[in-house]
């Protein structure tokens, strides 16, 4: 008799457990979802499918791309692990496969590169215009490294299509920097761009708490018909009116939809990466985008 009573009251417990766990998971979608008064969560990335990154969601850069940058960008360095988005930085060796002797092109001059690392998107897949984007992510800070939360316009090429860097890290006059930026087209060649910058020195953050680059943080995005807000932690780095982003054909690329990148480069802006130790790791814990209801 005693044994039934035992096992039945371990029964009750197990039980119990389960239905406080459930209500908690529920409690705390309720929550993620209502966040923002008056907003709805229409599309959120938790990354909690261990593994290889969820290509339904996401795409990936191959290779070199953009800004004279060092590594060379590779599927094979963005993963998942424990509820996390991975992407890592790696001092080796890899063969361009784009390589032309004798090209004039910097992407295909280089036989090898000497970085590699990942740069995710979800063009094609998941665009949004207006709104909230939140993104939670522990950034790399050491030397050489350059991590980024971005958006693209889907529509005209750079810089026509408008971009907004809700975070990018590197230094400035080789002093570590955050920065909340904007671009759009400006009159002039077919590259010319007109920035709204503001350059937040690296120091601020860690004076106040020197655990920061230890740390996740949240970086937001606000974004009506009328402005960008770009914040940190709730505070707000950058206002951009978009009363004054008009491209000189006429057209507005933030009034448009826009889509989402997650990368670490290295080098360039980032600067000297030679004396830093490898592999080095950046970490987004969630990516989600509020609308109004």
């Amino acid at each position: 008799m005693k044994q039934d009573i035992f096992l039945l009251a371990g029964l009750f417990f197990i039980v119990l457990s389960c239905i406080v766990t459930v209500s908690s998971a529920q409690d705390v979608a309720w929550e993620i979802a209502n966040k923002y008064p008056g907003y709805t969560l229409v599309w959120s990335e938790e990354f909690n499918a261990e593994g290889k990154v969820n290509e339904a969601f996401w795409s990936f850069e191959q290779g070199f791309v953009r800004n004279h940058e060092k590594q060379y960008y590779q599927k094979a360095n963005a993963s998942v692990k424990h509820g996390r988005l991975v992407i890592e930085g790696r001092r080796e060796e890899m063969p361009n496969e784009r390589y032309e002797e004798g090209s004039g092109d910097w992407r295909r001059s280089q036989k090898v590169a000497e970085y590699t690392s990942a740069s995710i998107n979800t063009r094609g897949k998941k665009a949004f215009q207006y709104g909230i984007i939140e993104v939670k992510a522990k950034i790399d800070t050491a030397k050489g490294m350059w991590p980024a939360i971005w958006t693209l316009g889907t529509d005209q090429p750079w810089p026509s299509c408008g971009e907004v860097d809700i975070m990018e890290f590197y230094r400035v006059d080789d002093q570590p920097t955050i920065l909340a930026n904007a671009a759009w087209k400006r009159e002039g060649g077919q590259w010319e761009a007109q920035w709204d910058e503001q350059k937040v020195p690296f120091s601020d953050f860690t004076a106040q708490q020197a655990s920061w680059p230890d740390q996740f943080h949240v970086w937001k995005m606000e974004w009506t018909d009328e402005h960008i807000k770009l914040y940190l932690d709730e505070q707000l780095l950058n206002e951009i009116d978009l009363a004054k982003t008009t491209n000189p054909d006429g057209f507005n690329p933030f009034h448009q939809p826009h889509y989402i990148l997650l990368n670490l480069a290295i080098g360039a802006n980032g600067g000297d990466p030679s004396g830093t130790a490898f592999p080095r790791s950046y970490e987004v814990d969630y990516v989600r985008v509020y609308q109004e209801k």
